[in-house]
């Protein structure tokens, strides 16, 4: 078969899995409902019910199922050659709190409808296509970026097993796993299920999170790569509780030092922005101390959280220093001090070449119009790039953002997406 012809000899398969698709993406929403929206909590029930759906229809269907110590989910269609590098898909099933349908699962249900249309046309295809649907990947919950797949890897953090803690429920990573049934001895023995050698490369398809092509008019988007980041989830600045009468030259006002570091970041990312280069910064906790502050108090403690990210280790690197020194000028003008906590980071995730001009080829053999985009957030296909993994991204357009209710991704966009997908992973490299 000519290579450039596959995407469009798949196309009527492709087509054909849309019921599935459907039926799929209604039986997730039926099965984790968050009220409003979904929520799929990672090592929790609306997690566990998502993989386990998946793990029946595609038995169903005739695909191979396993998971592994960490409960990542495997869907396979076995290739002629069981002994070459695999070609993976997919993406994770857990969800922020009160999240939409589609971030994450959206990639899961592609993979799967891949398989499908492939099989029709090439029932033994050269090498094994894999589908890994994958857990724990929203950090929200432990704080702790990429759990499944970073298990996987034997790639999990030191003392995260231990160290991390769910947020609603304040038990440890550990502990959650081991109650739905994962080899927690294995991980902390340095389990590693996927190896870098044995994977020819990784796409991952997800809606995307900022409104760039519904902006543009365009379906579908081609990734250029994912952006690193480092975090610091549990900052505390202190000061000293005082009256509301003390005047300005005795206060050591911890509240006014957050908004000097809020105006400071902002500074920083639109200098950046001015120059050209990629970045973004987010305080997602930012208030003083419940427990202590008062309409006729100087706060004299103040909690927040921080994410720097940005597409060039270099860029990341330099932001990091601008930041710790924007503390500490800070600590000298207000006569406070700086807690930062613990320290998380997630590397850059570079797009392979290769894997890119493969998915722009389908693309444009199917006709689909697409652009190429940045990924604004952090995706598990970064720690197969930090592996060595060949790796590449389709985004689809998708309304009001994620990690709402609203998400709003029209199901004919993804459609597109899948075609491309099944292109590249039934096409040889």
């Amino acid at each position: 078969m000519n290579n450039a012809a596959i995407p469009v000899t798949l196309a009527p398969s492709v087509a054909a899995t849309r019921f599935l698709v459907e039926e799929m993406f209604e039986a997730l929403r039926q099965g984790s409902p968050g009220n409003p929206g979904i929520t799929r909590a990672p090592y929790g029930e609306g997690e566990d019910f998502a993989h386990r759906l998946l793990a029946d229809r595609a038995t169903a269907l005739g695909f191979e199922v396993s998971r592994d110590a960490a409960l990542n989910t495997y869907v396979t269609l076995a290739g002629r050659d069981r002994s070459a590098p695999v070609l993976m898909t997919g993406s994770h099933l857990d969800s922020v709190p009160q999240g939409g349908n589609f971030d994450g699962a959206a990639g899961v249900v592609a993979g799967l409808a891949a398989l499908v249309a492939i099989r029709e046309v090439m029932p033994v295809p050269p090498q094994d296509l894999v589908v890994m649907a994958i857990r724990a990947e929203e950090s929200v919950w432990f704080q702790v970026s990429y759990v499944g797949s970073r298990s996987a890897f034997g790639l999990l953090p030191a003392g995260a097993l231990d160290g991390a803690r769910r947020i609603d429920s304040g038990r440890s990573l550990g502990e959650h796993m081991a109650e739905w049934g994962a080899d927690v001895a294995a991980l902390r023995g340095g389990a590693r299920h996927l190896d870098a050698a044995g994977i020819g490369g990784f796409v991952e398809l997800h809606i995307e999170q900022a409104p760039s092509l519904v902006e543009a008019g365009l379906p579908l988007a081609i990734g250029t790569g994912i952006p690193g980041n480092f975090r610091y989830p549990d900052m505390v600045i202190t000061g000293e509780q005082a009256h509301v009468g003390l005047p300005r030259r005795f206060r050591r006002d911890a509240a006014l030092a957050g908004a000097d570091f809020a105006a400071g970041l902002d500074r920083i990312w639109a200098e950046h922005e001015a120059r050209g280069v990629p970045m973004a910064a987010t305080i997602g906790r930012f208030h003083t101390d419940a427990a202590l502050h008062g309409m006729t108090s100087v706060p004299g403690r103040f909690l927040m959280s921080l994410d720097v990210r940005a597409y060039d280790a270099g860029v990341l690197s330099a932001l990091e220093e601008a930041v710790l020194s924007l503390v500490r000028d800070i600590e000298n003008r207000r006569g406070v001090r700086f807690e930062l906590g613990a320290r998380a980071s997630a590397p850059v995730g570079p797009v392979a070449p290769a894997v890119r001009t493969r998915l722009e080829a389908a693309a444009g053999v199917l006709g689909v119009p697409w652009q190429p985009l940045g990924s604004p957030a952090s995706h598990d296909a970064a720690t197969f790039a930090q592996a060595g993994v060949p790796m590449g991204m389709i985004f689809v357009r998708n309304e009001n953002g994620s990690h709402n209710p609203a998400e709003a991704m029209d199901v004919a966009d993804l459609m597109h997406g899948i075609g491309v997908l099944a292109g590249w992973m039934a096409t040889p490299a």
